[in-house]
């Protein structure tokens, strides 16, 4: 009789995109929103020094904003991480017996048997940092060690942001006149953007990058509208 093979010959992808996805939708959305600022600038005013102007200024407000906001939101994220351990930190000392109690009882409510589940909870409580560790990523959905950094979280949104809304200035940068330079170039970056995204996704790459150009093309097409609509009003 073959003996059963128990090899596991499969890894699975990081489901949360790792540090692909707030790059890629970081860059993305410095891609749409400069390229929509100056499609609205360039359809109410011709004038290049204008554009680049309103191009540069989008792109500096745009990644200070996006690092100070994604800053305070990592801080308070990891700041009430850390308030919420250093409660469970305090009640394992206070009442060890108790939280042993509720951890078995977590390890009940997904399948396992009551004895079984004790006797798990008994034998990591054995190292009062490795309970630490299992209760916070058992009722927090937290790991000791992998708090959020929030200075690494603004430095990479600034950046991100700032490489994708550069690419709809770089063709006035270089001499262009027109609009359709910088559209063309958006367009582009966006449909790879879109595409890179499927690197984390079950969608084919062709089916997001196109998504992403129509979405970026749609607000950069309403706003050039809206900026010729207005330019025309003021003159």
């Amino acid at each position: 009789m073959a003996s059963e093979d128990t090899t596991i010959d499969h890894e699975h992808a990081d489901v949360t995109g790792g540090w692909l996805r707030p790059a890629v939708f970081g860059a993305m959305d410095g891609l749409v929103s400069n390229f929509a600022l100056i499609a609205g600038v360039a359809g109410g005013s011709g004038n290049r020094s204008v554009v680049i102007l309103a191009g540069l200024a989008g792109l500096a407000a745009g990644a200070f904003s996006m690092a100070a906001g994604e800053y305070t939101s990592v801080a308070a994220q990891a700041e009430q991480a850390e308030a919420e351990i250093a409660l469970e930190r305090a009640e394992l000392v206070r009442n060890p017996r108790g939280e042993q109690q509720e951890l078995a009882e977590i390890y009940v409510q997904r399948g396992l048997d009551p004895v079984l589940a004790d006797e798990v909870a008994r034998q990591l409580h054995r190292d009062p940092e490795m309970a630490l560790y299992v209760h916070t990523r058992e009722e927090l959905g937290v790991t000791l060690d992998d708090l959020p950094s929030a200075r690494l979280a603004a430095l990479s949104s600034f950046l991100s942001f700032a490489v994708g809304a550069a690419v709809p200035v770089l063709p006035y940068l270089f001499g262009a006149s027109a609009l359709w330079p910088a559209a063309v170039l958006a367009l582009l970056g966006l449909f790879v953007c879109g595409a890179v995204v499927t690197h984390v996704t079950s969608r084919p790459w062709w089916y997001g990058g196109l998504r992403q150009l129509l979405l970026g093309a749609t607000a950069a097409a309403l706003t050039y509208a809206f900026g010729n609509a207005v330019g025309t009003g003021l003159g």
